[in-house]
């Protein structure tokens, strides 16, 4: 357990006071507020998974950098700022120095998120997708994939995501010890789809279930996350095909346009969008709010955390 965190970290009051009475909180990511979502849905879509984990029990704490400090848990004003602001750059672990030593502000990607998480003792997290292994360039890994293998967090999501290589990354998850565990399903999710034909290692009906593989994989030493996959709702999943055609046709304009890096992700899901008329979108939001729902369950489940930061 961490006593003290550094200078640079600010918590929320809503967390402290969770954090004083040992109450269930989920962590969640920013990037999808600042580069993942187009506006006005991203502001919209941050109050409805923290008032979708309040609902379901826990108390919800966004994960962002204002002006060079870490913040864990945010304001509604300052969602809002984070939604609208033109400035905030996307920051994986690699960015921290910079944004920290530069005063600047941005989202954080699973990875960043996941290492806050763990640095302040909050044990569930709930993103829409992961990161993992990107078609045609087997060297070009998400972080998210390395921070995973230690970062002991129960990770809420619907796999990852399906713009990516699904069955590199599977096998990236395996050799960094990462258990993918289905959550009512024996297949992992691809995102907007609820099937890609890759297995789970294991598969639980309950949060209970879940915390418990939790529990005893950390008892016994085990530092990785553990990744908790939830298929996105059946009504607002899309089909297999036509995914797969909107990807390759997104892959190949990412290819004319010369999109490479950290742009490559925000560029294929908003072309995604764009080809599908919004429904990819519209899963998206669904299997977020999904996701929150059964993350602030199973952090209940918990049974609350030991003491966070320096609280």
């Amino acid at each position: 357990m961490v006593s003290r965190l550094p200078h640079p970290y600010v918590f929320s009051k809503q967390i402290i006071r969770a954090n004083q009475f040992g109450a269930p909180i989920v962590a969640l990511e920013s990037t999808v507020i600042t580069h993942g979502l187009p506006k006005p849905d991203n502001f919209q879509l941050a109050l409805e998974m923290e008032s979708v984990v309040r609902e379901n029990g826990a108390t919800p704490a966004t994960i962002a950098i204002l002006n060079g400090e870490i913040h864990i848990g945010l304001s509604e004003e300052e969602l809002g700022i984070l939604a609208n602001r033109e400035d905030t750059r996307k920051i994986s672990l690699r960015d921290f120095g910079i944004a920290l030593a530069g005063g600047l502000s941005g989202g954080t990607t699973v990875a960043s998120t996941l290492f806050v998480s763990a640095l302040a003792n909050i044990k569930v997290f709930a993103t829409g997708g992961i990161g993992g292994v990107h078609r045609g360039a087997p060297f070009d890994i998400s972080a998210d994939l390395t921070q995973l293998s230690k970062s002991p967090v129960i990770v809420v999501c619907s796999g990852a995501k399906a713009i990516l290589d699904l069955p590199a990354t599977r096998e990236v998850l395996e050799t960094q010890g990462v258990p993918v565990i289905g959550y009512q399903t024996d297949e992992l999710p691809a995102f907007y789809t609820r099937y890609s034909g890759l297995g789970v290692d294991a598969r639980v009906e309950t949060p209970d279930e879940a915390a418990k593989i939790a529990i005893e994989s950390w008892k016994a030493g085990i530092t990785s996350a553990i990744l908790l996959v939830v298929p996105p709702p059946e009504e607002s999943a899309l089909t297999s095909d036509e995914m797969e055609s909107a990807i390759q046709a997104a892959l190949a304009d990412a290819d004319r346009a010369n999109i490479h890096g950290a742009a490559t992700t925000p560029f294929l899901l908003n072309r995604v969008s764009e080809l599908t008329g919004g429904e990819s979108l519209r899963a998206n939001l669904a299997l977020l709010k999904n996701n929150a729902r059964v993350a602030a369950q199973v952090s209940a489940a918990m049974g609350g955390v030991d003491k966070i930061g320096p609280y």
